[in-house]
C-alpha cells in the first residue's frame, strides 16, 4: 500500500460501520451528532489544524507537511498562512500555487475544489452543510453537505463567505466582506450580500509608472 491510498484505505474502513460517513461520501443527507466516524474524522482534522498553528512560525518545513498530510488533495507550491480551520481534509481539493491567506475556514463535509493559481484573502470561509429545513428533522440533526467549486485564478477578498453549492468561475474577482450565495461566472468582478456581478475583468491593466 502506497502512502497515498492511507487515507481512501481508512476511509473505507470507516465507511465500513457508519452510514452517516457512507452518506455523506455519496452526497446525501447525514446526521453528524450520531456518526462517530464523523466526529473522529472532524475531530483529528481539527487537531493536525491547531498543530500547524502552533508550528507554522518554528518549524514551517513540518508545518507544510502536515497541511499535505491533512489535505491529500493539494497540489503543489501551495503557501499558506495559518491559522486554518477544516472539518475534513478528504474533502478538500486545492490546485498548484494557491495562496490561503490567515483564518481559512471550510465547514462541513460537502467536497471543496479550489482551483490553481487562487488568492483567498485572510478570513475567507466556505459553508458546505444545509440543515433541514423542517423543524422535527433540523433537531434530529440531518443536513445535507453541498459542493463548493472555486475555478482557476480566482481572486477571494478579506472575509468572503461561500455558502452551500455555489460555483465561482474562473478568474473571477469577488470583492471584500461578500456573501456568495449564487454561481458566480468566469472573468467577472462581483461584489455585495447578496454577492453580484459588477463588471467584466478589465481585459487588460497598464501598472503604475509603466506608461
Amino acid at each position: 500500500m502506497t502512502d497515498d491510498t492511507v487515507p481512501d484505505a481508512r476511509i473505507q474502513a470507516l465507511a465500513a460501520t457508519d452510514e452517516d460517513l457512507r452518506r455523506l461520501l455519496a452526497g446525501d443527507w447525514i446526521r453528524y451528532r450520531t456518526s462517530p466516524a464523523l466526529q473522529e474524522l472532524s475531530w483529528e482534522a481539527h487537531a493536525v489544524c491547531a498543530e500547524i498553528t502552533a508550528t507554522y512560525y518554528r518549524s514551517p518545513e513540518h508545518a507544510r507537511q502536515l497541511f499535505h498530510d491533512l489535505i491529500p488533495g493539494a497540489g503543489a507550491d501551495i503557501d499558506f498562512r495559518p491559522p486554518i480551520s477544516i472539518d475534513y481534509g478528504i474533502r478538500l481539493v486545492i490546485g498548484d500555487r494557491t495562496f490561503i491567506n490567515a483564518d481559512f475556514l471550510v465547514i462541513g463535509g460537502g467536497q471543496v475544489t479550489i482551483g490553481a493559481d487562487c488568492l483567498i484573502g485572510p478570513r475567507c470561509a466556505i459553508y458546505t452543510p444545509n440543515h433541514a429545513e423542517d423543524v422535527p428533522r433540523r433537531r434530529d440533526g440531518w443536513e445535507l453537505p453541498l459542493p463548493v467549486t472555486i475555478g482557476d485564478n480566482v481572486w477571494l477578498g478579506g472575509s468572503v463567505t461561500l455558502t452551500p453549492g455555489v460555483t465561482v468561475g474562473e478568474n473571477s474577482i469577488i470583492g471584500a466582506g461578500s456573501v456568495v450565495t449564487r454561481d458566480v461566472p468566469p472573468n467577472v468582478v462581483a461584489a455585495g450580500n447578496p454577492c453580484r456581478v459588477i463588471r467584466p475583468l478589465r481585459e487588460s491593466e497598464t501598472p503604475p509608472g509603466a506608461e
